[in-house]
């Protein structure tokens, strides 16, 4: 198929574009395949190109952006690396990895990014999108941008904003955020940054995060339709976010829903965490309250805390030494503490870090073999290439219960034969993906490479109830509701709210 030659018979894709970074693109866009999955259409999302740590891996053992993954959830589709092409994952210092559909093929600075990897980039964004419209002749693309389209010193070398709608001559939507301020100006200052071609794309605005009475704005809305000639098709009014935010840093300010917490849960704020969307089904437990620790205290407070993944794991080991946050995590658990690592975080609880290839950091610091934590007996060595798979296996501890979830690392952890003599165990069938061990006076160290664990309903419910029952609680009821299920109300309900305010039909014609 040459798509060039088809873009008229396609069905007419919607991008949604944004004044800023942060106005709302990623959950309009979930809430807009919801909408027309609801309606019968075939709806897919796509994103050119994404910079995130928030990684998801398809069945194909591609990585992805968590929220394109998403997406497609709410599409009610499987989620494909193609949705997602290139994936920019920061690693620090203005340096990240370059991951074209799915696959790691090197790293780059900001400063040399466009300059050797912009003709590549484009030969793949137009590769997925073939493909898909191959595979899906009769879908409709549901497109993300990415921060602003207007950016002037970057626009030349645009590979996933006006690019990407030019090229699919998309129906585009322009968001912006009312809570930051400024509406009118974000608005009027971007349509006039675009070229009259690019402007006759925007073929509606919605203004998000409206907090009070939105008939106070009919004023507003008016004078934004007379000055730009573009219909507002919504005012969206606050709601109370419950994804993963795009971006680590929003997690300071990202609250627990929990009203009445009997557990609470700490989880260290790495500087280059990673995969955070691991914690979803803990911030969507009644029961949880979850805290972000990023600085040397006492942890005692914590019924139990969590090591997060990372992108460079001996940076953040080093960090959690420099910051006293390893000697802390050592006397929690000494005094019957439990903890959880995930993928970094598990490397991080061994004895020994070594990276001879600077894979995880070390080119910064001058030594590339360090000690962890010391809490596990388990070495890790840093290769080449990393491992990225779906995962479906059984688990030992707490319980016997199928599992499944996905690992991306580089990393081979081995126990060390130096500390052999502290009791460990393996957590899953598969010995290679976790291991614990119970401290003397009851609490319990374990670490894991199986990203998703939590939302594992049988697994999750276990360990939580080993930890209400050292508190004297009673036991979670089994009817708990599978986080899945959760995670579906929670994009049917989010769906539903941007309909009530959401008039889509002028786009879909």
């Amino acid at each position: 198929m040459d798509l060039e030659a088809k873009i008229h018979e396609i069905r007419k894709p919607i991008m949604v574009l944004g004044t800023s970074s942060g106005a709302g693109k990623s959950l309009t866009v979930t809430a807009i395949c919801r909408i027309l999955k609801n309606l019968g259409e075939e709806p897919i999302p796509f994103k050119g190109q994404n910079m995130s740590n928030n990684a998801w891996v398809d069945w194909e053992g591609g990585e992805m952006a968590y929220s394109q993954a998403l997406q497609a959830f709410a599409c009610g589709i499987i989620p494909s690396a193609e949705m997602n092409p290139i994936l920019l994952k920061p690693q620090g210092n203005s340096v990240s990895e370059v991951i074209h559909l799915g696959k790691s093929i090197g790293t780059t600075t900001a400063q040399n990014y466009y300059k050797d990897w912009f003709i590549p980039g484009w030969k793949v964004i137009k590769k997925s999108l073939k493909s898909i419209y191959e595979r899906n002749p009769n879908c409709r693309l549901i497109i993300e941008g990415a921060g602003s389209p207007v950016e002037m010193n970057l626009i030349h070398r645009d590979l996933t904003n006006l690019r990407v709608a030019k090229y699919l001559n998309a129906n585009c939507i322009l968001v912006t955020d009312i809570e930051r301020g400024g509406v009118f100006a974000q608005i009027i200052g971007t349509l006039e940054l675009m070229k009259p071609e690019e402007k006759k794309l925007i073929k509606g605005i919605i203004i998000n995060r409206f907090r009070g009475d939105l008939s106070l704005f009919e004023n507003g809305k008016e004078w934004i339709e007379n000055k730009t000639q573009i219909p507002v098709i919504g005012i969206i009014p606050w709601l109370n976010d419950s994804f993963s935010p795009e971006d680590s840093l929003d997690l300071i300010e990202k609250k627990s829903l929990s009203k009445n917490p009997e557990i609470k849960v700490g989880i260290i704020k790495l500087p280059s965490i990673s995969n955070f969307s691991d914690f979803d089904p803990l911030e969507n437990e009644e029961t949880i309250l979850i805290e972000w620790i990023r600085k040397s205290q006492n942890l005692s407070k914590y019924d139990f805390i969590i090591l997060p993944g990372s992108k460079q794991t001996i940076k953040d080991q080093i960090f959690l030494e420099n910051s006293g946050l390893s000697q802390d995590i050592r006397e929690y658990s000494s005094n019957e503490g439990n903890i959880i690592g995930i993928c970094g975080g598990l490397q991080m609880l061994g004895t020994t870090l070594e990276d001879p290839y600077f894979k995880e950091g070390s080119k910064n610091y001058s030594e590339q073999k360090i000690k962890g934590i010391g809490l596990l007996p388990l070495k890790t060595t840093f290769f080449k290439n990393k491992l990225t798979r779906q995962i479906n296996s059984k688990s030992i501890w707490p319980c016997q219960s199928e599992i499944n979830g996905f690992e991306i690392h580089n990393g081979k952890t081995v126990l060390d034969d130096i500390q052999s003599s502290l009791k460990i165990n393996t957590i899953f069938e598969d010995s290679d993906l976790g291991w614990y061990k119970e401290n003397d006076k009851g609490g319990t160290i374990a670490g894991t490479y199986l990203h998703g664990i939590f939302e594992n309903n049988i697994w999750r419910d276990q360990y939580i109830n080993l930890i209400r029952k050292r508190k004297k609680l009673p036991a979670l009821e089994k009817t708990t509701r599978p986080y899945k299920i959760k995670r579906e109300s929670i994009i049917e309900n989010l769906a539903n709210e941007f309909d009530k305010h959401l008039n889509l039909s002028s786009l879909l014609n």
